[in-house]
């Protein structure tokens, strides 16, 4: 008769041990990474905001747009509609002509 090898008691105690420290060491970061995508992602929307802004005076001898609406909703400036920060924050177009959001996101570990 062959004996079957099978794991103790002991040795899975063991390895669901080991995965729980690998989980407390990675799941702090992989959120650190989402959290740090999206403000990425918000920062990026800002800069391309404010580059098609400068366009949008361009074509229009100097003018800029009164409102941050007028030209996300131009499918020529913004064929795919207007950009939505990540962290479900608004967007506001300046007196200075600048985009800023208002989103606060959480603080990171």
């Amino acid at each position: 008769m062959i004996k079957k090898k099978a794991l103790t008691m002991f040795e899975t105690i063991i390895i669901a041990a080991a995965v729980g420290v690998i989980a407390l060491i990675a799941v702090p970061k992989i959120v650190k990474s989402a959290t740090n995508a999206k403000a990425e992602t918000c920062a990026t929307n800002i800069k391309i905001m404010n580059s098609q802004i400068e366009l949008y005076a361009a074509n229009n001898n100097g003018v800029y747009p009164p409102t941050l609406k007028t030209i996300t909703k131009d499918p020529d400036y913004f064929p795919d509609g207007p950009l939505e920060c990540p962290f479900a924050g608004k967007y506001e177009l300046g007196a200075d002509h600048k985009v800023s959001c208002d989103h606060k996101p959480k603080s990171q570990p």
